[in-house]
């Protein structure tokens, strides 16, 4: 009996484990600054690690500035701004200025800010039958 009990204990706790905490928004990850200009496929990645076009001019060699993140979202035109505090810089590398990025949290809308509890990165592209052709 006590077998039992706990395979069924094992089994609820497995189908809840895997959820993602709070709802999911995807878009193009980029920086306040290029989502204000519109400037996404055109944002220069010195915005993520300095905070604007040129600020390596200005900043001290090898110093790293906590920059903020967005998310654009294309189909309704909002911009969010993202907390990563929960999360690991490493990890959303693979989604600096891509779009298709999805980032799961809760939304407070006093300050229009997504908390970030998990990130996803884009699908790499798939192969196209004429690349190398041309």
């Amino acid at each position: 009996m006590k077998k039992i009990a706990l395979l069924c204990a094992v089994l609820v706790f497995s189908a809840f484990a895997g959820e993602p905490e709070g709802q999911e928004f995807d878009g193009l990850l980029t920086t306040p600054g290029c989502a204000a200009e519109g400037s996404f496929s055109s944002c220069y990645l010195e915005n993520y690690s300095c905070g604007s076009d040129g600020c390596f001019r200005k900043s001290e060699p090898g110093s790293m500035k906590k920059v903020p993140l967005a998310l654009f979202q294309h189909n309704t035109g909002k911009t969010y701004i993202v907390d990563v505090t929960k999360l690991k810089a490493s990890e959303l590398g693979e989604g600096y200025n891509k779009n298709g990025v999805v980032i799961v949290g809760t939304l407070d809308e006093a300050t229009n800010t997504i908390h970030a509890t998990e990130f996803k990165a884009p699908p790499p592209p798939k192969k196209s039958f004429f690349k190398g052709c041309l």
